[in-house]
C-alpha cells in the first residue's frame, strides 16, 4: 500500500489537569491541557510539516469531544479515534515537584482508552504509514494490550518503521513486573527506540548509561537508540556510533510533554535524512534540533497545545550557536 501518511501513533489521549497557583480562598487551580504521549508526539510532528493519524478511544464526553476537536486543530487525522458511550475519558494530574520532577495521579480504571478493541482498528491507516509509534500505556489493560500486539504485526508486515518511547509510568501498572515485559516486548520489535535516563536505570539496574544501552541494543538489536537526560541533554546510538549533545539553559517550568517533543522531533528528522544511511554530523544536529525543540516545551504549560513551530526551534538554535 502506498506510502501517504508519515507517522500514526496509537496509544493514550487524555486531559492533563496542570497546576494552575491557587485562587484568592487558597484552593489549588487546575489547568485543562490535552495531553497522552502519543499525541503530544504527532502534534509536534504535525508542527514540523509531517502527516501524521492517531488511533486510539475517547468516551462520549466533555473531554472526549475537547480532545478530538484539539487534535483535529493540530493537523492530526482522527479517522482511528473512537468514542465509547459507556467508558470515560481518561484523566491525569500532573503535581510539579521541588526541582522541576513530576508525579502523576490517574483517573483510568475502565477508562476509554483502555477499551480499545483489535477489530476495531482502523488497520488501513498503519499500513499507509512510514512510521508506526506507540509506548507501554496502550499494552497496561485488555482488550487494549491485544489490540497493541496486532497494531505491531499489521506495521511489522507493512514495513513502517517501529517507534517505540516506554513512557513509564508506574502507578498504572499492576505489576512493575508487567511493566519490564511491555518494555520488553517493545525493544524487541522497534527500529527506534526513544528512552529516558530513569527507564534505563528501571530495565537495567544502571546508572551508568552508555552501559545500559549497549546491554539493550545487544539483547534486542535494536538500530537506533536516543536516550533523553533532560536538562543534562541526550545521545544517539546507531551502528557504531555515539553522539552526545548538551541540553539547553531556558526557564523551564515543568517538563510534561517534553520527551515526546523530543521523540517527535528525532523521528522526523530521521525521516528527512534517510533512516539507513545517518552519519555521526547528522547525529549531532538531529539531537540538538530535538533538545532545542523540548526544550521550549518546558518553558509552556499543556503538552499537545505546547509544542514549538520549526522556526521557534531554529531560533534558539542560533541564538545558541
Amino acid at each position: 500500500m502506498e506510502k501517504t501518511i508519515d507517522i500514526t501513533a496509537m496509544g493514550e489521549l487524555l486531559i492533563d489537569f496542570a497546576e494552575y497557583g491557587t485562587s484568592e480562598y487558597g484552593n489549588r487551580l487546575l489547568e485543562v491541557c490535552p495531553g497522552g504521549a502519543p499525541c503530544n508526539m504527532l502534534s509536534m510532528a504535525s508542527r514540523l510539516g509531517k502527516k501524521t493519524a492517531f488511533i486510539g478511544k475517547v468516551g462520549n464526553d466533555n473531554f472526549g469531544r475537547f480532545l478530538r476537536k484539539t487534535i483535529v486543530s493540530t493537523g492530526i487525522d482522527d479517522t482511528g479515534l473512537l468514542t465509547d458511550d459507556k467508558a470515560p475519558t481518561t484523566l491525569a494530574f500532573v503535581h510539579t515537584l521541588e526541582g522541576g520532577e513530576r508525579e502523576f495521579s490517574f483517573c483510568r480504571n475502565g477508562s476509554a482508552d483502555t477499551m480499545l478493541k483489535a477489530e476495531e482498528l482502523k488497520t488501513d491507516l498503519i499500513k499507509s504509514s512510514r512510521v508506526f509509534h506507540f509506548g507501554t500505556l496502550s499494552m497496561t489493560d485488555e482488550p487494549v494490550l491485544s489490540a497493541t500486539k496486532k497494531a505491531l504485526e499489521t506495521a511489522k508486515e507493512a514495513g513502517c518503521i517501529i517507534s517505540f518511547d516506554p513512557n513509564l509510568r508506574p502507578p498504572l501498572w499492576k505489576s512493575l513486573d508487567d511493566a519490564r515485559a511491555a518494555m520488553e516486548y517493545g525493544f524487541e520489535r522497534c527500529d527506534i527506540l526513544k528512552i529516558a535516563d530513569n527507564e534505563v536505570e528501571f530495565i537495567t539496574g544502571t546508572c551508568d548509561y552508555d552501559a545500559g544501552i549497549s546491554r539493550i541494543i545487544q539483547k534486542y538489536d535494536i538500530p537506533l537508540v536516543f536516550l533523553t537526560m533532560g536538562k543534562n541533554g541526550s545521545r544517539a546510538y546507531y551502528k557504531d556510533c555515539r553522539i552526545e549533545a548538551d541540553g539547553f539553559k531556558v526557564n523551564s517550568i515543568e517538563a510534561t510533554g517534553a520527551g515526546d517533543c523530543f521523540c517527535a522531533s528525532a523521528v522526523c528528522r530521521v525521516l528527512d535524512s534517510g533512516f539507513d544511511n545517518l552519519s555521526a554530523e547528522m547525529l549531532k544536529e538531529i539531537l540538538m534540533f530535538a533538545n532545542a525543540a523540548a526544550a521550549i516545551v518546558t518553558t509552556r504549560k499543556g503538552a499537545i497545545l505546547s509544542m514549538p513551530t520549526e522556526d521557534e526551534v531554529l531560533t534558539l538554535l542560533e541564538e545558541n550557536r
